[in-house]
């Protein structure tokens, strides 16, 4: 009928050889428009196109900058970065091979990448990260402490406190503030008094790279318990496991926490007077700060047998209560296989990792989501199964990279501009001699 639409059926043959043509959305409009045609790119203005960006993940927005001139100035603005939505912490752990190698996972996309250190890594070094700086320190030395920047490559040796000669456990922990581009490195040390296994001294070192001094905060000898090497600063306070010294029975538990305010401000005649008691009888635990918030992870042991892990849980501390967060669920901890009753875990933001020594298989829990999930493998060599893992956020607070010079060794690291840290990822995933890491 006329004035009315005709409407045509078109039947398609699955096994026909030929191709459907099918009209664009730019040929049908162009058979009523001859005018030239303009891309819906070109007509956003910047602040949308900035929008648009905002919503990927930061390596697809390095891909991005290349496709033409106006998207290259676009990303490299100083408002994208400020507008990009949070990313997801990255997980970062090395082997202690002789390769001196490192990988990092991305959460978001779910890859892996080649990382090469600065520094030969030994498995006895203790490690800590915050805000995308790394430092390491060997266990028996504080001698040196190496600060770098996995990412952008950027790095320096500290010059640890005086006066230190070897402890028998060393545990390092660090805190990075971002409205000064300033850092706190705090070195707890153990040594057994001479004679009396029981007897042993705590001390902690606190350096301010503001200040680029090395201060005593506080010495104590604690009586039936030592210092280890698992700490962790939140909130301005240092957090410390310790451990018995003496023989316990099967109810007891091998392990305690210590805590010292950083700031000077709290005072208390004795810290094991001040101590608090973990929730459970752990095989070991593992202190992180999730968004200020202390959380431990640790193997729960057997009741009769509290050497022998038989699960894991997940804590978080409310003043001094111990609240579980979550508890590995049974196929979880079989997917790892043999599990050790020491294993290594860290965390940031709202995500948590679990790994077990000598394999590459890693668990990430979601407390946000409260959701368990497998990574993605890492591809290493059965030969290099020794990972030490720490924790890299994902750059959500753009700043200006200092170059390391003598002036600004010591401090400099921070400050990575999160472009300049994609894009040596983008460089690390596209190189020729990394098959393994491709971005698709």
């Amino acid at each position: 009928m006329e004035g009315e639409t005709s409407w045509e059926f078109h039947t398609v043959s699955l096994q026909s050889n030929e191709t459907a043509q099918y009209e664009s959305f730019t040929e049908i409009n162009g058979r009523n428009n001859e005018e030239t045609l303009v891309s819906l790119e070109a007509i956003l203005p910047d602040d949308i196109l900035e929008k648009v960006f905002s919503f990927m993940p930061i390596v697809c927005v390095i891909r991005l900058s290349s496709v033409c001139w106006r998207w290259y100035r676009v990303v490299h603005s100083m408002s994208s970065w400020t507008s990009m939505l949070p990313q997801k912490p990255w997980y970062f752990m090395f082997t202690s091979s002789a390769s001196i190698s490192g990988h990092a996972y991305d959460p978001s996309l779910r890859k892996w990448y080649s990382i090469t250190l600065p520094c030969h890594v030994k498995s006895n070094w203790v490690s800590s990260s915050s805000c995308g700086l790394v430092s390491f320190m060997e266990n028996e030395k504080s001698s040196e402490i190496c600060i770098f920047n996995p990412l952008v490559r950027g790095w320096g040796i500290l010059q640890g406190p005086a006066g230190g000669d070897n402890p028998d456990y060393s545990a390092l922990a660090m805190s990075v503030n971002k409205k000064s581009n300033s850092y706190t490195l705090a070195v707890a040390k153990s040594r057994q008094v001479p004679g009396d296994h029981l007897q042993w001294d705590f001390s902690v070192d606190i350096y301010e790279s503001e200040s680029c001094s090395w201060v005593n905060s506080i010495r104590e000898v604690l009586m039936g318990w030592r210092g280890g090497d698992e700490s962790v600063i939140c909130n301005g306070v240092l957090y410390c496991l310790i451990y018995t010294t003496g023989i316990v029975r099967a109810t007891e538990r091998r392990h305690g926490l210590i805590a010292h305010d950083l700031s000077g401000r709290s005072h208390c005649s004795s810290l094991l007077s001040m101590a608090i008691s973990v929730p459970c009888s752990l095989t070991c635990g593992r202190l992180m700060n999730l968004k200020d918030r202390l959380v431990m992870v640790g193997g729960i042991g057997k009741p009769d047998r509290p050497d022998i892990i038989k699960g894991i849980g997940i804590w978080e501390l409310h003043k001094k209560e111990w609240r579980e967060v979550a508890r590995m669920p049974h196929r979880f901890f079989q997917g790892f296989g043999e599990f050790d009753d020491v294993f290594a875990s860290c965390g940031m933001e709202d995500l948590v990792y679990i790994q077990s020594y000598g394999a590459p298989a890693l668990l990430v829990y979601d407390m946000s989501q409260k959701q368990w999930r497998w990574s993605v493998r890492c591809p290493v060599p059965k030969r290099n199964y020794h990972f030490f893992p720490v924790n890299l956020p994902a750059y959500n607070h753009p700043e200006e990279y200092l170059e390391m010079n003598a002036e600004s060794r010591n401090r400099a690291i921070y400050s990575a501009f999160e472009l300049e840290a994609s894009l040596y990822a983008y460089m690390l995933i596209r190189a020729e001699r990394n098959p393994f890491y491709q971005l698709l």
